[in-house]
């Protein structure tokens, strides 16, 4: 059972807590861990999109009036049950923050309640072949044909890609140099022109793949705010997020924690507890403290961005540290499963390939340490 006494912090008001109590109660019926390699990652993730919209949970990841805190406690209590059900509701969320940040009218009542209801699947194209963390690199390329616009170029490493009934994609419009000449766009699965040009396999499956623009039109209405724009949405909706991002490692960290204790306190070894022996508790104590550690910036970030407060630093800091954390913190668990840590089906051996990622995706590591350098840098 992991601990709970964080929920209350002072970040957090009842509601928080009452929230993360109602997930966890029906995260256990509804969202079994799955531990395994294989099934197909396609159909299960459309189905823990559907669970999670009948449930009402998608509700908390879009609109105007994000809250941040409740969406990192359901990405940290989902990730805690089960990682591909935390990758569906963070997905639901990127893929359609551009349109709750910035859509029109018409745009917001096309897609999102749609995206609450887990009637559409969003995703949210911002990386290239060329272009990941360096967004100002990128080629894609919308250009303005009268009423419409037309799209050319790829973008790579999509989540939702191939599942996804439509796509905020960002393009390079031209109105100035490097980022401030991007724009974003509503791009729907079937449009002419648009393909998955390839589907990519990675460690911890779920649905990811390479998008074609080959002569894309889209009408002009389809743009998200206005022209040029496009890095500002993207990012905004990365400040959002990217919190989130640590929440999840977070999640993933206190689960295990949790089959460690399982395991050092059941596991007799040389006539005593696995428990009992000093270096098994210097390693337990280590754990607790960086999750508790990363707790705290998680929290203080999310707390932040709800009071209205600028958070790019303090994002950063939270998604560095908790994903670099509870990096170690599974590693530690893997350890002290010994040879059965690395059987494939363990829980610790899933958690081991679903941390991986998130100390690359939405800015990795060394990417958020320049974040965080450039901010003291202006703050000096």
């Amino acid at each position: 059972m992991s601990d709970k006494t964080y929920l209350d912090w002072p970040f957090f008001a009842p509601h928080h807590a009452q929230l993360e109590q109602a997930l966890d109660a029906w995260a256990a019926r509804h969202v079994a861990h799955d531990h395994g390699h294989g099934g197909d990652v396609d159909a299960a993730c459309r189905q823990l999109v559907r669970q999670l919209g009948e449930g009402g949970w998608l509700h908390h990841a879009v609109g105007d009036s994000i809250d941040t805190r409740a969406i990192c406690l359901i990405r940290e209590t989902l990730a805690r049950h089960n990682g591909l059900a935390d990758f569906a509701f963070a997905m639901q969320g990127l893929g359609s923050g551009a349109i709750s940040l910035f859509g029109s009218e018409q745009q917001r009542a096309a897609w999102l309640p749609l995206v609450a209801r887990g009637d559409a699947i969003a995703a949210f194209a911002l990386s290239e072949p060329q272009a990941g963390s360096d967004v100002a690199a990128m080629q894609c390329a919308a250009v303005r044909d009268g009423d419409e616009y037309v799209l050319n170029g790829e973008k790579t490493w999509i989540s939702n890609g191939g599942i996804a009934d439509f796509y905020v994609v960002f393009a390079r419009t031209g109105e100035q140099p490097g980022a401030r000449g991007i724009s974003a766009f509503i791009i729907e699965a079937d449009a002419p022109g648009f393909t998955i040009a390839e589907r990519i396999n990675v460690i911890a499956p779920h649905p990811l793949a390479r998008l074609r623009f080959d002569g894309c039109r889209i009408p002009a209405a389809q743009r998200i705010g206005e022209a040029g724009q496009g890095f500002k949405v993207a990012m905004a909706t990365l400040d959002v997020f990217r919190t989130s991002v640590a929440a999840a490692a977070l999640g993933f960290a206190r689960r295990a924690l949790d089959e460690a204790m399982q395991r050092v306190t059941q596991r007799q070894m040389f006539g005593q507890r696995l428990a009992d022996f000093q270096l098994t508790q210097a390693k337990l104590a280590d754990m607790a403290i960086h999750i508790d550690s990363a707790a705290l910036l998680t929290y203080r970030a999310a707390w932040q961005r709800d009071q209205g407060r600028k958070v790019t630093k303090e994002a950063a800091m939270a998604k560095l540290h908790a994903t670099e954390s509870a990096q170690q913190v599974i590693d530690a668990a893997l350890q002290l499963f010994g040879g059965l840590g690395v059987v494939s089906g363990q829980p610790v051996e899933s958690l081991y390939r679903e941390i991986r990622a998130l100390r690359i995706y939405e800015g990795a590591s060394e990417v958020q340490q320049l974040i965080i350098a450039r901010e003291l840098l202006k703050e000096a």
